[in-house]
């Protein structure tokens, strides 16, 4: 989930090359007015030094982050085969975080997946102390999978995801509270932590490959996607298999981030995207419809065709980005809570899935009054309400964990990041420095 993926990496080289060369005529200037007995340049304030430190947000990326999360959440409740076509959050999410690696290696490589690795795991540690607790208590052990150290071995994954974390299927759940096979709900979202760790473990090597060969390199996990679909290419490890799946599914969009964080999309033609999209596109809509997609079978149980179709809609989106440092007018109503869900995105897709089969637990409750089910069954059988109900769950899970995404980005923890903190402090005014002298 997450997702994951906010901006870091504040350590920025320098603007352009001739940044010395301005540092050394600064200096000039200020020998000179030394010389002249004018008052030297005030130096800059620490608010100055933080606003060149402090890299600005992409408002555009924030928004499709948040619609992402949004339809993830949307998605998970509803099931309708169509929404992945409308907006293929997956692919997006990773683009949006192939865009975020790009631009913090800047830095050393291993400082950078340090950095990426910290602020990943903690959330995840958080779910596993919760879960596995909770698949202990109703009985999961060391015997649930054959040998003991089988069982001890696979749980570390709850602490480095390199393959996915285990889980305890078919446990009862708590009548009328969370449904059974609740552990299989709360592992169902791990896959995307697996991935986005691979990705950024081998992001500093594609990123060297990217430079030397941007359009082998951006294509190359559609080819082994390819590969995979008409049998060119065989996994045998099931592990190992899941894994390469994934990357040849969504690795083009997380590279295609890259690609636009390093200028490399920005160099072509502004015409070659719009004519080759469509087919791309049309391509793998056509895959997916000629091999069974309907509801129940969706894109994600056809690999190519949301290898294809994702790089398709990435493309768009990246090629038409406006890059807002500020939102538009339209937006502006929207941007504390746009400021909530990239502030806990990992949250909120870790814990989604738990959040709507309890929802949809309790709301099944209301069968049982004989006023609900013979007056209003329309309600009973309508998802909104449940909808409803499943975002208040979300909040209650921001304000319970939330926290550790703060802690694992080395913040303050907060309860509720929308925004309006920061902004009361810009909007307070400062004392003179007069006044301040005054007082003291």
């Amino acid at each position: 989930m997450t997702a994951p993926f906010r901006a870091s990496g504040t350590d920025d080289p320098a603007p352009f090359p001739g940044y010395r060369t301005t540092a050394s005529t600064t200096s000039v200037a200020s020998d000179a007015a030394l010389l002249t007995n004018a008052p030297p340049p005030p130096p800059a304030s620490d608010d100055a030094k933080a606003a060149k430190r402090t890299p600005v947000r992409d408002r555009y990326f924030d928004l499709l982050r948040a619609i992402a999360l949004f339809r993830v959440v949307f998605y998970h409740l509803m099931g309708w085969a169509w929404l992945p076509i409308v907006f293929p959050s997956m692919g997006v999410m990773f683009a949006l975080a192939g865009n975020l690696m790009a631009r913090s290696l800047k830095r050393p490589p291993m400082q950078v997946v340090r950095s990426r690795m910290r602020r990943l795991l903690p959330p995840l540690w958080l779910l596993g102390a919760i879960g596995v607790t909770g698949m202990l208590i109703q009985g999961w052990g060391p015997n649930s999978e054959g040998h003991p150290l089988w069982w001890w071995l696979h749980l570390t994954y709850w602490v480095l995801p390199l393959s996915d974390p285990p889980y305890a299927e078919g446990l009862s759940g708590i009548h009328g509270i969370i449904g059974d096979d609740w552990a299989a709900e709360l592992a169902g979202p791990l896959w995307y932590i697996r991935a986005y760790l691979w990705y950024v473990l081998l992001s500093p090597f594609i990123l060297k490959v990217l430079r030397a060969v941007p359009w082998p390199t951006i294509v190359s996990p559609i080819a082994v996607a390819a590969a995979l679909e008409f049998g060119w290419l065989h996994i045998p490890s099931v592990r190992i298999d899941s894994a390469v799946t994934d990357f040849s599914t969504f690795g083009a969009c997380w590279i295609l981030g890259m690609a636009h964080q390093q200028g490399i999309l920005q160099r072509l033609p502004r015409y070659v995207v719009p004519s080759l999209v469509p087919f791309v596109a049309g391509y793998g809509l056509w895959y997916a419809l000629t091999h069974g997609f309907k509801a129940g079978h969706d894109l994600d149980d056809i690999p190519f065709a949301q290898s294809l179709w994702s790089f398709a809609t990435v493309m768009v989106l990246l090629h038409f980005s406006p890059s807002w440092s500020e939102w538009p007018r339209m937006l502006r109503r929207w941007d504390r809570l746009i400021t909530l869900l990239n502030s806990r995105a990992v949250t909120i897709y870790l814990w989604h899935n738990v959040c709507i089969l309890t929802a949809a637990t309790l709301w099944d409750q209301l069968w049982g009054f004989d006023v609900m089910w013979q007056h209003f069954p329309w309600l009973l059988e309508s998802p909104w309400p449940v909808l409803l109900i499943v975002w208040i769950f979300i909040g209650a899970c921001i304000l319970c964990f939330g926290w550790m995404e703060d802690v694992a980005a080395k913040r303050k923890p907060r309860l509720w990041p929308d925004g309006s903190e920061s902004k009361s402090r810009k909007a307070k005014p400062k004392p003179k420095a007069g006044a301040r002298a005054h007082r003291a």
